[in-house]
């Protein structure tokens, strides 16, 4: 492992190109009217339930609500509406996105940051953190251990803002992870999709890394508040800039990525607020580029090591709050996927995936190097915040069979081009989920036979032949062909896909 500290050079200042800000303002001011979002909240804290109803039948027919919508749906405070607004959460991911739960796992690459959040234990003044940047040798055993021993095709790749893992080392990180092959029980364990969660790239960078094969790129505002979020980044680092953080989509699309996530850490602002600003900006990309969010995060703040601004927060998010804010989010925006992490505890997670989450991360490990240093590492003074769930990936998708949720490795849609537009049409019209049904269940199959438990594997079974008894009901026209694929993965091929 690598180590370096902090250089103070011209690195910074190179960073921020005024001009991709420049090219996407309309006037003087950014997309997110703090005063019209407020507002909204305020106009009508007491909505008529005729009016909910039909925002509800909006949802369900999968277009977007406008502010004022979403702001109706935040003010509802009767248990009967609440219940039926969470009924028609469920029902819209069920019509989008089938019967199945997305899993990943997170890799952090490296906690060198130049930036100074206060609420985050990456920060460059915490020194009690253990600063690290994991080698390209490091990287492949993250890996091997990764997709090997724990089975996961899907990796969200995690860089601290630094000269160190900047564009070239993440470029080179992100070809050594596709690079790995391990041999399994009875077929070969590989990463298919690396998704990335970086800081703001410009236009240049986001190049490299559309042309290296990255899925969904994430970058979250944090928060939308402008004051508040002016009072947790300082001036004198990057992160500093609202602009250049909130327009990174713009230049992602421009660059030709054109799957991206957008996401607010619940508990710095007024978690309403941040609801309709995830929405505002939901709004921006479809005028902008004509595509929303491939997938929308919402986590919540989380101890960290010596960090005492999260000890002293106001704005802690309770437990119905955060059950709303997933509601209103899933009814807002139907499209769009719903990131649930494992900041969130084992039970509230289960209380939660029914509102329409569909992806999760299991197995997960974020200090910098604990995969491969085994369970002793799990919560140490590497990482940038605690975990509320630790189970492992084996233990989620037991729980998930458990449910009647089949757990999906799909990796599919990035390679056969159903991102963007193709994406977007695909979901809204219901017809993205009848691919995502069979290839959840060839890729289930896989993951089963290669490492399940014999305990998973039982409560899996069930399942399985619940889906095989779905697709020969609604898909007859490809029941044959999915049965040929379907044995031939039992036989030990792997990766074949609709």
């Amino acid at each position: 492992m690598l180590s370096s500290p902090v250089k103070k050079d011209s690195w910074q200042q190179r960073k921020i190109k005024w001009d991709e800000i420049d090219r996407y303002m309309q006037g003087s001011r950014d997309f997110i009217d703090d005063h019209a979002l407020f507002e909204a909240l305020a106009i009508n804290p007491s909505p008529d339930p005729v009016r909910i109803r039909e925002i509800i039948a909006k949802s369900l027919a999968i277009e977007t609500l406008t502010i004022d919508e979403a702001a109706d749906l935040l003010n509802v405070s009767d248990p009967e509406l609440l219940a039926e607004m969470e009924a028609a959460a469920g029902r819209i991911k069920k019509k989008v996105y089938d019967n199945r739960i997305v899993t990943f796992a997170p890799l952090y690459l490296s906690n060198l940051c130049v930036n100074n959040c206060r609420y985050c234990g990456f920060r460059r003044e915490n020194k009690g953190i253990k600063r690290l940047t994991l080698s390209m040798g490091d990287i492949r055993r993250e890996t091997e251990v990764l997709c090997g021993d724990i089975g996961h095709k899907r990796l969200i790749v995690v860089y601290g803002e630094h000269p160190v893992s900047d564009i070239d080392y993440m470029v080179n990180s992100i070809d050594t992870i596709y690079g790995v092959t391990v041999p399994t029980r009875r077929g070969c364990g590989q990463i298919r999709r690396v998704n990335v969660n970086a800081a703001p790239l410009c236009i240049e960078d986001m190049k490299r890394l559309h042309a290296v094969g990255i899925g969904t790129f994430q970058v979250f505002q944090e928060t939308y508040h402008h004051a508040t979020y002016a009072r947790m980044h300082p001036k004198n680092t990057i992160k500093g800039n609202y602009q250049w953080r909130l327009y990174c989509m713009h230049r992602a699309y421009e660059a030709g990525v054109d799957d991206f996530g957008i996401g607010a850490l619940f508990g710095l602002a007024d978690w309403r607020f941040e609801v309709l600003g995830l929405l505002a900006h939901a709004h921006e990309l479809e005028r902008a580029v004509g595509i929303g969010p491939h997938t929308i995060s919402f986590p919540r703040l989380e101890p960290a090591e010596n960090t005492p601004f999260i000890q002293d927060t106001r704005l802690r998010v309770a437990e119905a709050d955060f059950r709303k804010a997933i509601t209103v989010l899933r009814l807002a925006v139907p499209y769009t996927g719903m990131i649930l992490t494992a900041r969130e505890s084992a039970e509230t997670r289960r209380k939660l995936l029914p509102l329409g989450i569909t992806q999760v991360d299991a197995s997960s490990r974020i200090g910098v190097g604990a995969y491969a240093n085994g369970e002793a590492d799990v919560q140490d003074n590497r990482q940038q915040f605690l975990l509320g769930d630790t189970r492992s990936l084996d233990a989620v998708i037991r729980q998930l069979a458990e449910m009647g949720t089949i757990t999906s490795f799909c990796t599919a849609g990035y390679r056969c081009g159903r991102t963007g537009k193709r994406i977007m049409d695909l979901l809204r019209s219901g017809k993205e989920g009848r691919f995502c049904k069979l290839n959840a269940v060839l890729t289930y199959r896989e993951w089963i036979d290669d490492f399940a438990t014999p305990e998973t594997a039982a409560a899996a079974e069930p399942v399985i032949q619940s889906e095989i008894a779905a697709i020969g009901r609604e898909q007859p026209e490809v029941l044959r062909l999915f049965m040929d694929y379907y044995r031939r993965i039992q036989a030990g091929e792997r990766d074949l896909y609709f």
